[in-house]
C-alpha cells in the first residue's frame, strides 16, 4: 500500500461506467483494498442432542434457537476481514470504500477464508477527512445515486444467525420420510426458518447502530444487500440414526446516513431533455 501511494499507478475492481459514476460525484480511486481471515468453525455450542435438552417453546420444544459461539464467530470473521480492507482504505489516504464484495470460501488447508475486496476512492475536493473510512457494497452507479440523494453510506452491517432442530418423529411424520405423510406445514421447520430469519435482521439492525461513520455518524437505515439462507442436515449426536437440520441466516447491507441531518431531500441539478424522434 505503501509503495503504491508513493509512486505506482492505482487499480480498482470498477467497471468503466462505475468509474464515470464515482468521478460524477467528485470521488476518484485510489487503489483496490483487500481483507482476508481464516477462521476454523467448528465449535457449534450445542454438545449433545438439541432435543434432549432444551426448554425454548415448552418442555417438549426439539429444537435448539441458536448456535451463539458459531454465529459470533462468523460475524467476527467478516468483521476482521473489513476491517483489514478498510485499513489499506487508510493507507491509501481514502474516504471509504465501495463496491464491497465479500465471499467465504473453505481453505486448502482447513478452515474458512473471509474477504472482503473492494476500492477505496477519496473525495477529489474535500478538505474535511473522516476519522474512520467507511465501507459499502453499492457500486459506483448506486453509490452516485446515493449521493445526489442525500445520503452517504457509513459502513458495512451484518447479521447472522444461525439455529438447529432435532428432526424427531414428530417433523418425519410430516414429511417425505414417512410413506403416507400428507399434504401440510411442517410447523417445526417453518419456525425455524421464521426465528433464524428474524434474529439476523434484528442483528443486522444493531450492528448499523453499533459500526457507524468515524466521526460518531450513526446509520439512519440500513441498504441490504444479499440475504442468504442455507439449511443443512446433520448426523444428530445423540442418536446415529436422526438428522438435525441447522438453518443460518445472513443479513449483508450497507448503513446510510442523511447529509447534514436536516431532513430536507436533497435535489440534482436541472436535466436537459431533447426529442429523440424525428419531426415530420
Amino acid at each position: 500500500m505503501t509503495r503504491q501511494l508513493a509512486d505506482g499507478p492505482w487499480d480498482s475492481t470498477l467497471s468503466t461506467g462505475e468509474f464515470a459514476a464515482v468521478a460524477g460525484v467528485g470521488f476518484e480511486p485510489v487503489g483496490q483494498v483487500l481483507g482476508t481471515a481464516v477462521f476454523n468453525l467448528g465449535n457449534t455450542g450445542a454438545w449433545a442432542c438439541p432435543g434432549a435438552w432444551t426448554t425454548v417453546g415448552g418442555p417438549s420444544s426439539p429444537w435448539d434457537p441458536s448456535l451463539a459461539p458459531l454465529a459470533k464467530a462468523v460475524h467476527a470473521a467478516r468483521r476482521l476481514a473489513v476491517a483489514r480492507a478498510v485499513a489499506e482504505c487508510r493507507t491509501l489516504h481514502g474516504d471509504g470504500i465501495v463496491g464491497v464484495r465479500l465471499t467465504a470460501d473453505p481453505f486448502p488447508a482447513g478452515g474458512t477464508e473471509f474477504t472482503a475486496i473492494g476500492t477505496a476512492v477519496r473525495a477529489a475536493q474535500s478538505r474535511i477527512r473522516p476519522r474512520q473510512p467507511f465501507a459499502s457494497h453499492l457500486g459506483g452507479q448506486d453509490f452516485a445515486r446515493l449521493l445526489h440523494a442525500g445520503w452517504v453510506p457509513t459502513g458495512l452491517a451484518f447479521g447472522v444467525s444461525l439455529a438447529i432442530r432435532h428432526d424427531d418423529w414428530r417433523a418425519s411424520g410430516l414429511t417425505g420420510r414417512r410413506r403416507f405423510a400428507r399434504n401440510q406445514e411442517v410447523d417445526g421447520h417453518t419456525r425455524l426458518l421464521g426465528h433464524v430469519r428474524r434474529e439476523a435482521r434484528a442483528r443486522l439492525a444493531l450492528d448499523a447502530r453499533r459500526h457507524g461513520g468515524g466521526d460518531g455518524v450513526v446509520g439512519d437505515g440500513v441498504v441490504v444487500d444479499d440475504i442468504c439462507l442455507d439449511v443443512r442436515e446433520t448426523e444428530c449426536p445423540g442418536s446415529g440414526s436422526a438428522r438435525d437440520l441447522v438453518a443460518e441466516a445472513v443479513f449483508v447491507g450497507t448503513s446510510i446516513a442523511r447529509f447534514g441531518r436536516s431532513g430536507r431531500p436533497a435535489t440534482t441539478g436541472p436535466l436537459t431533455i431533447m426529442r429523440l424522434e424525428r419531426e415530420h
